[in-house]
């Protein structure tokens, strides 16, 4: 059985009335979805729990994350299908990049991504994704949720704050104005930073779905078209994907979700482009601004020099109590492997097994 639907009962169950009755509700969030088909399943889901255990229809109110391309092709299926249980819709960011190189990997030159850190939410195609959500949602009195600022605040250094604040204020500025109703942000340190941008557009108004964005106009071309960035693949770019995707791996092997990974706070998701990227780059032969290939034989002297330089940095007794080498070798099998793997995490769960 779906782990979603043990998670979602055993919830549901114990909890609806409870939450009703200190007047809340059983309040649910869909990530993954890649089909409208998607949503009519839960919407049937949500149907049936309602009336098993007598409580309106209704009642139940998801959120549903459009965070693969295909349900971005698909937003306004998705809010159709959920018609009486949806409240909006909420832009991803890593897990739809993911999506993307997942579904057009074999798509040759022009689907090939730069490093990750150079895809920002104003990249054209993800300006189109992200303004098409927001008029899709409005359209249909739906609201639309930004993306998170997955920033961690450092304890000692003020100017990385400093910086990382700058950029997180130019985000959430850039979401309100676009006419999203709201944001997340990974740390209450964010929190004053996003009201402030939302409060400056919205003012006393709970949301702007009054905001229909009738100037929008996206074509479906505009969603993948990946060529339109200048930037490219760089070396550095590898290595970041090479470090970040180990880091994730052995903390999620420890049983970790979420972890803080250089100051931001990296989900599966971060893993799953990390190591997409490696996978499609030394499939589509991508030249780094250096010079060098992107090879296997490139990506495993990178994963090795990341991992002595982890043991140096955690100690050697550390080191050995964590699962470095496993997160190590496990990375390199899902980026190497000439089959892609459909998601990393089903070769990781069966090392926990």
């Amino acid at each position: 059985m779906p782990g979603a639907l043990v998670d979602f009962g055993l919830y549901f169950f114990h909890n609806a009335q409870r939450l009703i009755d200190l007047g809340k509700g059983p309040y649910f969030y869909l990530p993954k979805t890649e089909s409208h088909l998607e949503a009519r399943l839960w919407n049937d889901i949500f149907v049936f729990a309602q009336e098993y255990v007598g409580i309106p229809q209704g009642t139940v109110r998801a959120t549903v994350l459009i965070e693969t391309i295909t349900a971005a092709y698909e937003m306004e299926e998705i809010l159709y299908e959920l018609r009486d249980h949806a409240s909006g819709l909420n832009a991803g960011r890593w897990d739809y990049l993911f999506s993307i190189v997942k579904n057009f990997r074999d798509g040759g030159a022009k689907f090939v991504l730069p490093d990750r850190n150079a895809v920002t939410m104003t990249a054209p195609f993800m300006r189109a994704y992200t303004e098409l959500l927001v008029r899709t949602c409005h359209k249909r009195g739906a609201h639309a949720i930004g993306g998170m600022a997955a920033f961690i605040p450092s304890r000692r250094d003020a100017e990385v704050n400093k910086v990382a604040f700058e950029k997180v204020k130019a985000d959430k500025d850039r979401e309100a104005n676009d006419g999203f109703d709201g944001s997340w942000v990974a740390h209450p340190d964010l929190v004053p930073i996003a009201l402030a941008s939302f409060d400056a557009v919205l003012g006393e108004k709970p949301n702007q779905k009054d905001r229909l964005r009738e100037d929008v106009s996206v074509a479906a071309g505009d969603l993948i078209a990946i060529d339109t960035l200048d930037a490219k693949p760089t070396y550095d770019g590898l290595r970041n994907a090479v470090a970040v995707g180990i880091r994730y791996i052995e903390a999620w092997l420890r049983g970790l979700g979420a972890v803080a990974i250089f100051n931001l706070m990296e989900d599966a998701a971060t893993a799953e482009i990390s190591r997409s990227q490696i996978w499609q780059w030394i499939n589509a032969d991508v030249v780094f601004e250096n010079g060098e290939h992107a090879t296997a034989e490139l990506a495993r002297k990178v994963a090795a020099e990341e991992l002595a330089a982890i043991r140096a940095e955690i100690g050697e007794e550390t080191f050995t109590a964590g699962k470095w080498q496993q997160a190590h070798d496990l990375l390199l099998q899902v980026s190497l492997d000439q089959d892609y793997a459909d998601f990393l995490t089903l070769p990781a769960y069966e090392q926990l097994r």
